[in-house]
């Protein structure tokens, strides 16, 4: 299956490049014979150019260089642009015959010579966005190809005609998630086509299996919607237009005996809004904002699935009591309106049924849409490339995080699909199963595993929880201690991390723009105990006064002073202790541009 037509020279991606850091420019040399032009790029102004020729150099030159795969895009500040190049990659796999690779490294080069002459307040505005710019270059799970669209599923990349598959990779991707989208805009309007390197953020994983005679692929690609893009709880719920938080898109791949299937699953958080602050408590309470809206945002968000899935089967994982049963209750009521033979609402407790370890319980959930699962399908080629089955209807499954719950849930709907399409084209017989092949169930395991770990990293800072029986099959000692180093690391990341790491990612959206192009707000200032607050410092000053009280205590048998002393320290750790608990939401790392809905 080739659904892709070979892209003219012209047109064609630069998988390699020769950067040149001269003083006053960057260079990119294309290195991989696609073209004899380099792009200029002055370190003053960030403007553009195509030259023939490098800058003269004299012995006295000084230059850096190195080899890039690609420019991600260009992020344009209040004094000057930034660009963002792609300095390693590993080739992680293959999407119908076209090579797939993984961001290994990035690099941002800054254009802002003329930082010396703009003023005080936008220097240090530029010097508070350069803890955002480092933060950038860490950001993880970026993949790409210069030859084929990866935003796009399998059975939509038939569907395009010759004309659209002919345009340039940047014009045919699916904007939800095409990741730098706004990075990619200042190459656009220099119509630096071949510089152009559309990106997702997600994963992509592959394995292959022998299945008697017959080799079996399977792949598994997740696509991680942009328009609510963020961290785990400064992004919970959907916003006002219907899209949700966490949202990804989960596609399996299977190629074998010439036929290749496809089955497309979603994820994303309840869609209307409610948020969960963090307060330095473990489970810090949810809020449901303007309840009266809630109808209105679900319809937007399930009519917009209609229109790119058809039919829905929304899963509801979360628990019946507590606050997770009032955000239950108030999905179930505004659903209610539009539930339809194309929109069902299924609502399954995990905890209650399956626990901490009886997740093979989860065969109860199946038997309630195993009828909608055989009714839409999934997608089916054969070895000339002509459509046997169509998929005409997605299941989205959620639970609070829509990481760990949901990761065991999908990777059973998978599993389930899979040996239905393997039956179907004779490589398994009726009846037989994919845990009747130890090599193949072992490794298909660890591929939903990795997928559920690389989606939960990107959202919450940590591999998914309940990875083991993902992994294994069934719950282990070390699976339940690593849940544990796990969920205080989410804890960690949370109340200490998260706050900058959503200011970066609005940031590289256009989410947050300070362009001078544009209109420039400043972050919000924030307000003298905020400016102040410091939970390390508060944490200092506890662990001084309890080593002073100890030292008190000692002393106190010899001169009663010494325990009047002890009980002034003892006062002074409580009184610190409960200011940081009345004022926990001030002593978070809590994002700069973000603003609550209240």
């Amino acid at each position: 299956m080739d659904e892709t037509t070979d892209a003219s020279p012209s047109s064609k991606l630069h998988t390699r490049l020769r950067l040149w850091e001269f003083p006053d420019s960057y260079i990119f040399e294309p290195i991989d014979g696609l073209a004899d032009l380099y792009l200029s790029v002055s370190r003053t102004s960030g403007t553009m150019n195509l030259v023939q020729d490098l800058p003269s150099r004299g012995p006295t030159t000084k230059h850096k260089v190195q080899t890039v795969y690609g420019v991600i895009g260009v992020l344009k500040l209040a004094v000057g642009s930034y660009f963002v190049v792609v300095t390693d990659r590993d080739c992680v796999g293959s999407y119908f015959g076209h090579a797939i690779f993984k961001v290994t490294g990035l690099k941002v080069l800054p254009c802002n010579n003329a930082h010396n002459t703009t003023s005080a307040e936008q220097k240090k505005m530029e010097s508070e966005f350069s803890e955002l710019l480092d933060a950038a270059e860490r950001t993880v799970g970026l993949h790409f190809s210069y030859d084929i669209n990866l935003t796009l599923s399998a059975q939509r990349l038939h569907d395009l005609g010759d004309e659209y598959r002919a345009l340039p990779l940047w014009r045919q991707a699916e904007p939800r998630f095409l990741w730098n989208a706004y990075l990619l805009e200042p190459l656009i309007e220099n119509k630096l086509n071949q510089y152009l390197l559309p990106v997702i953020q997600g994963s992509f994983q592959n394995i292959q299996a022998e299945v008697g005679s017959e080799k079996v692929n399977v792949t598994l690609i997740a696509r991680r919607c942009t328009r609510r893009i963020g961290t785990r709880m400064w992004r919970r719920g959907a916003d006002a237009e219907g899209y949700a938080a966490n949202f990804v898109e989960s596609e399996q791949i299977m190629q074998s005996k010439g036929f290749t299937a496809s089955y497309v699953q979603v994820r994303g958080s309840m869609p209307f809004l409610w948020e969960q602050i963090v307060d330095l408590t473990y489970k810090p309470s949810f809020d449901i904002v303007r309840q009266e809206e809630a109808p209105r945002v679900l319809e937007r968000h399930f009519h917009d699935l209609q229109k790119k899935y058809g039919a829905v089967l929304a899963v509801d994982l979360v628990n019946t009591g507590g606050g997770e049963g009032r955000l239950r209750e108030r999905y179930a009521k505004s659903i209610e309106p539009i539930l339809s033979e194309d929109i069902i609402y299924v609502h399954f407790d995990f905890h209650r049924v399956c626990g901490h370890i009886h997740f093979e319980r989860l065969s109860q959930l199946y038997d309630q849409i195993k009828d909608y699962l055989q009714k839409h399908k999934y997608f089916l080629v054969n070895d000339k490339g002509e459509k046997i089955e169509e998929q005409t209807g997605t299941v989205r499954t959620n639970c609070i995080d829509c990481l760990d719950r949901t990761n065991v849930t999908q990777s059973m709907i998978g599993r389930k699909i899979l040996e239905s399409q393997l039956q179907r084209i004779g490589v398994f017989g009726a009846g037989d199963t994919i845990s009747k092949h130890p090599a193949f169930d072992t490794n298909y395991k660890i591929l939903w595993a990795n997928h559920g770990d690389a989606i939960s990293i990107q959202y919450s800072g940590t591999p998914a929880l309940k990875g083991d029986f993902v992994r294994y099959g069934k719950r282990t000692t070390e699976g339940i201690l690593n849940d544990l180093r796990n969920a205080l690391g989410r804890y960690y990341f949370n109340n200490f991390v998260d706050g900058t790491k959503q200011d970066a990612m609005d940031l590289l959206q256009g989410h947050y723009m300070t362009s001078v192009s544009r209109d420039m707000a400043v972050p919000s200032k924030a307000g003298l105990l905020e400016s102040y607050a410091s939970f390390r410092l508060a944490f200092a000053l506890v662990m001084g006064a309890l080593m002073f009280m100890m030292m008190s205590l000692r002393q106190a048998r010899n001169d009663v002073r010494h325990l009047l002393l002890s009980l002034l320290w003892a006062g002074f750790c409580i009184g610190i202790t409960h200011f940081v608990r009345a004022n926990g939401r001030t002593f978070t790392n809590r994002p700069r541009f973000h603003k609550s809905r209240h």
